[in-house]
Parts: C-alpha cells; sequence; structure tokens
C-alpha cells in the first residue's frame, strides 16, 4: 500500500468523516490522495457538508501525515484499509464497516471463522467457569476468539483461548496506544503475539464511553456467533448482542440464577429470541461444524524435568486431586504444585476446580467444516 497508507490515516482523524462519507469521496475522486489535496469547493461537490469541509481543512493544515505514519509504524502497528486483502472479511460484509482498521498483530484468514464471547465485567463465579468453557472450546477446534480486553468475561474468554493454543482477537474502544483497563497491558500483548489486538480509533484517543458502542459494533461484525456468557440489565455486552442481530448474526445466551442480577440482560435476551447455551458444542453446532468422533491431545510440549513427566504420566481426561498426585510422584507437595503451574502455562495441564487437575486436550472434540 506504500505511502497512501498516510490519507486514510488522516481522513481517520477527521471529526464527522466516516465510513458514509469516504464513500462518498472515492465515488468523487476515486483515491484518497486526490480527495485529501483536494479544494473547499471539489469537496463540496463530493458531498461534504460546510461543518465537514471545515472539519477536515483545519486537520489539513495542522496534521503532518508522515510524521503520523513514522508512529504507527514506531509502535510497530499496521494499517488495514478497505483497499488491503487482509482486512477481515466478515467485517467488511457489515453495513459501513470502518474504513480502516490499526493493528497490533496480525488479522489473518482464519480468522473468519470467529465468536464473540463478551459478558458484564463483574462476572460471578459461574458466569467465569462458562467463559472459560466456551472459549478453550471454541479454541480447540480452530475457531478465533474475539472480545474486548475489559475485566470480567472478556480478559477470562482471550486468556482461555491463549492458554488452549487458540487464536483470540481484542477489539479496543481507544487507540492502540491507550490500553484499557492499563492491567490488561501484558494479556494485550500476549493476544498481539497470538493474534491481533486491534482499533478504529487513531492513536492517542482515550476510552472514552461513548468509544464503546462503535467497538461492539466490530466485536459483532468479526463474528458469526455471538455469544453473551453474563451481562446485567444494562450491561454492555447487549450492545453488542443488538449489533450483532442486526448484521445477521446468530446470537447465544448462557441462562442464569434469575436471582442474580448478572443473569438479567441473558435471561431476558433468550426470553427476546436469542439461542440458550445449554453446552459449549452448541456454538460449534450453529457454525455448522461437523463433529468428528475422536479424541486429541493438543501438539504435545516435552516435560522439562523429571517432576513434569511423573505429572503428565498420571494426568488424563479424568480429574485427579493433587494430592494423589503427590502420592504417585512421591515428592514434595511444593514441587508438585510448581510443576502444574509450569504445566498449565505450558498448556499441557489444567485445573477444574476444587485443586482436580486433567491433562489439557484430553478427551476433547474436534470439528470440521463441512
Amino acid at each position: 500500500m506504500g505511502d497512501k497508507r498516510r490519507f486514510w490515516i488522516g481522513f481517520n482523524r477527521v471529526l464527522g468523516i466516516g465510513p458514509v462519507r469516504i464513500q462518498k469521496l472515492f465515488n468523487a475522486f476515486g483515491d484518497l490522495e486526490l480527495a485529501w489535496n483536494a479544494s473547499r469547493g471539489e469537496l463540496q461537490s463530493a458531498g461534504l457538508g460546510p461543518k465537514t469541509i471545515q472539519a477536515f481543512l483545519d486537520t489539513r493544515a495542522r496534521l503532518d501525515l508522515d510524521r503520523e505514519l513514522a508512529r504507527i509504524d514506531r509502535f510497530g502497528f499496521q494499517v488495514l484499509t478497505w483497499e488491503d486483502d487482509a482486512y477481515p472479511v466478515r467485517l467488511r460484509e457489515i453495513h459501513a464497516p470502518p474504513p480502516m482498521l490499526y493493528v497490533w498483530g496480525e488479522v489473518r484468514d482464519e480468522d473468519r471463522l470467529a465468536v464473540g464471547v463478551v459478558g458484564t465485567r463483574r462476572a460471578t463465579p459461574y458466569g467465569k467457569a462458562i467463559a472459560r468453557d466456551i472459549a478453550t472450546n471454541l479454541a480447540f477446534n480452530g475457531v478465533t476468539v474475539v472480545s474486548g480486553l475489559a475485566r470480567g468475561i472478556d480478559s477470562i474468554a482471550h486468556q482461555a483461548a491463549l492458554d488452549a493454543g487458540g487464536r483470540t482477537i481484542a477489539v479496543l474502544g481507544s487507540g492502540l496506544d491507550q490500553l484499557y483497563p492499563r492491567e490488561h497491558r501484558k494479556l494485550a500483548g500476549s493476544i498481539a503475539a497470538q493474534g491481533a489486538v486491534i482499533s478504529d480509533y487513531p492513536l492517542g484517543t482515550r476510552p472514552e464511553p461513548k468509544n464503546f458502542p462503535p467497538r461492539n459494533r466490530i466485536i459483532s461484525g468479526l463474528s458469526l456467533v455471538v455469544v453473551v456468557v453474563e451481562a446485567g440489565g444494562g450491561s454492555g455486552a447487549l450492545i453488542t448482542a443488538d449489533f450483532a442481530i442486526e448484521q445477521g448474526r446468530d446470537v447465544f445466551a448462557v441462562p442464569g440464577d434469575i436471582h442474580r442480577s448478572a443473569s438479567r440482560g441473558t435471561n431476558r435476551l433468550i426470553r427476546l429470541g436469542a439461542h440458550p447455551l445449554l453446552d459449549p458444542d452448541d456454538v460449534l453446532e450453529a457454525l455448522n461444524l461437523e463433529l468428528i468422533a475422536r479424541q486429541e491431545l493438543a501438539p504435545p510440549k516435552g516435560p522439562d524435568d523429571e517432576t513434569e513427566r511423573c505429572i503428565l504420566e498420571a494426568l488424563s481426561s479424568e480429574p485427579l486431586h493433587i494430592d494423589e498426585l503427590q502420592q504417585r510422584c512421591s515428592l514434595p507437595i511444593s514441587q508438585i504444585t510448581a510443576s502444574l503451574s509450569m504445566l498449565e502455562l505450558k498448556g499441557r495441564a489444567r485445573q477444574v476446580g476444587g485443586m482436580h487437575y486433567i491433562l489439557a486436550g484430553e478427551m476433547r472434540a474436534s470439528y470440521r467444516v463441512e
């Protein structure tokens, strides 16, 4: 794309110029470089109003496009526009998709098979467990998990996908250099290494409340299906569900305790016609994936020492308590605990509650597209 990125970046900086007006400029000029250098009269002929034209002229006068581009390159971010083949296929399908995206990491063709997993920031233990199970199952089966990097359900879904060795995409309501929440910087780095962190907001954009509904629209736009795990009555996850319906995506909601505020939104979605998610495989079936009845282990990552080897030999698909592991390996509990932590980081072991562990990937279903 070369230096033409500058003009996309420039127009993205102009308040009041979004996908509809970008399309008008394309129709009028056939090229954003010509549009960027157009006169007031030419812009008016292209269909822009006086306020928009003035906002553009003010931005053009003060903005150094080469400096903007150099700043993005210095961070190591990519710019994807409507003109790029790598622009996400699913997002391109929606009405008025964002003209450009800032990308930290890599968007791949395989990300067209993606599911949004969203929910409340104040997740219950039930919601956290369900989000982890859904995201793990999706990742094991080659489905990209899309969410918003927020506290609660979003971050749990991202981390579960990473732990399962899968791909995940985080969509921000801020510039890529203004990560929010700040405590998720390390998580964002891991996502960028194993997927992508994306935003349509220019660098320097702070995470203001008005930015999040458009961000939710991108989450649903990237996804074939959206799953709402937990949501209170006013949760932003419900906005994502609304956009998903508008975009023709299937919406699943996890049923919850009618006495819990975190389940009010999801239960209401079900009442209004969302699919109740009763099993993590429900989403895979909605994606028209055919179950292959076989057991399959995740790609092995060898043990680093004899303690890890002993633990891996003892673990299976059946939950095993840490005390039983200690007895089988005849080692101090502190050594067993340390090695289990390392195996969890490697994606070879998984805690399933109550200090019980299984071999990660054991007895999981594998799916393929029909």
